[in-house]
Formats: structure tokens, sequence, C-alpha cells
């Protein structure tokens, strides 16, 4: 397998492990620089936080917040070829925690449990800007009260662009990724 095949897990009980990437029509998987800005914002310790990967590709993501002991994590894809690759690398690494459906990520938000999440990562296709806004929109009824999501575009979101109830609490760029780490306002 070459370095253009895989990517790798940054720490956790799976540090190192090599993540197979499908060639699949949009799919990218986050670059590894995002991922170690974003899992630096929110710790090495993940454990009891219950997670979703929305549109899970490699499964980067939901993967990595397993390996850093995420209590659940829930890795929503579509393309076959990636479920498959998705349950081959969940099962090698004995992420028992992790599950893998094939399930379209906008059904699945809309009828997943109300405030049972800590963390969601939404990275939909760049060209799906429609999927993109809708997704977040789903996603925050599923937050609980100190829920982050982590959201993915080729630009960086207007403040017009947060349904209400969200701030940026960080954001950054690296190539043509722009990453935002979304969190409910606190009620006063």
């Amino acid at each position: 397998m070459s370095l253009a095949n895989h990517v790798r897990l940054i720490a956790g009980r799976c540090k190192r492990s090599k993540l197979p990437v499908v060639q699949a029509e949009g799919l990218r998987p986050t670059a590894d620089r995002v991922r170690v800005t974003v899992f630096n914002w929110l710790g090495a310790d993940l454990s009891g936080w219950r997670c979703l990967d929305a549109f899970a590709g490699t499964g980067a993501l939901g993967l990595e917040a397993a390996s850093r002991g995420a209590a659940a994590v829930v890795l929503l894809e579509t393309h076959q070829q990636a479920v498959r690759s998705l349950q081959a690398t969940q099962e090698r690494l004995q992420l028992t925690q992790a599950r893998v459906l094939k399930a379209d990520a906008l059904a699945y938000l809309g009828r997943a449990p109300r405030a049972s999440l800590e963390l969601v990562f939404l990275d939909p296709p760049f060209d799906a800007v429609a999927l993109r806004q809708a997704a977040l929109l789903a996603a925050v009824p599923l937050m609980v009260p100190s829920g982050l999501i982590y959201l993915e575009s080729p630009e960086p979101l207007a403040l017009d662009d947060l349904p209400k109830g969200l701030m940026v609490h960080r954001q950054g760029r690296a190539g043509a990724a722009c990453f935002h780490l979304l969190r409910l306002v606190p009620c006063v």
C-alpha cells in the first residue's frame, strides 16, 4: 500500500495505525495537519464521549476519536466499498466502541436521539454546500449542552451560515480546507 493510499491515526491506543483510502468520487481524507490541530483543540483523552462521524470516508476522524478513548463512535458512509473498508479497519484495530453503518447522514441525523452526542464530525463532499448546511442544522439538536461540531468546508463559515445556538469556538485553514470547531451557545 503506497503512502497515497492510506492515512494514519495520530494518537491514542491505535497510534500510527494505517487507514486505507478508498478511491471514490468526493472522498478526500482530512489532512493529517488538520486532524492534529483539531485533536489538539479537543484534547488527548476523549473518555466517555459519544461521537458521530457523519460522512466517514476513511474514518480518520471517528476512528481517531475511538483511539483516544471515546465511549461510542458511529461512522456513517454510503459508498459500499468505503463501508467494507471501514468495517475491516474497525475489526482489525479492535475498536469495539466504533460502529460502522451504511447510512445516509441526513436521514440518520434526523432520527438520532436528541441531546445524545458530545461531538459530531461533519465533512461532506466539498462541492455539496446545501448538504453541508442541512447536516449542520440537523446536528444541532443532537448535541449535549457542552457539545461540539467539527465542520470542514472549502470556505470559511460566514456568521450568517451558523444555525441559531451555535458559535465558532476555533477555526483554521490548511490548503483548500477551512475547518471549524463549533460550540453550542451556553444558555444563561
